[in-house]
């Protein structure tokens, strides 16, 4: 068996994911979705895998019923997606998948608007 380091068994995980839900995906909550793969956690012993989803939400939807709903897609295809990742990862024993919703970018954009609010000269000269 080959031994995989955690860094590079996470981004072993996560191409695995990410061809899953481009490709095999058959829940329509999943299929027509945009959801990229923002990283993966292995732990220590490698027993448990925290993978970041951040799905795009189009203007006008529900920010928090998307992510529900796509979470709740995930979570039940969680066992083919754990089965897909013991196939293509050759390792003794397969993490447990744990899947969150990743809102850091949420949170950047957030930082974005507050600062674009305050009155800042950005390096351009008075006159």
């Amino acid at each position: 068996m080959a031994k995989y380091r955690t860094g590079r068994l996470g981004e072993e995980i996560k191409k695995t994911v990410s061809s899953f839900l481009v490709s095999e995906a058959k829940d329509p909550r999943l299929s027509s979705r945009i959801i990229s793969i923002s990283g993966v956690d292995v732990s220590r012993d490698s027993s448990y895998a925290t993978i970041f989803v951040s799905p795009l939400c189009l203007e006008g939807e529900d920010q928090a019923s998307v992510y529900n709903e796509v979470l709740e897609a995930i979570n039940k295809a969680k066992g083919f997606i754990r089965t897909k990742v013991a196939g293509n990862i050759k390792i003794r024993h397969t993490p447990e998948l744990i899947f969150k919703i990743d809102t850091s970018t949420d949170y950047g954009r957030r930082i974005d608007s507050i600062l674009e609010t305050l009155d800042i000269n950005h390096g351009e000269d008075d006159e």
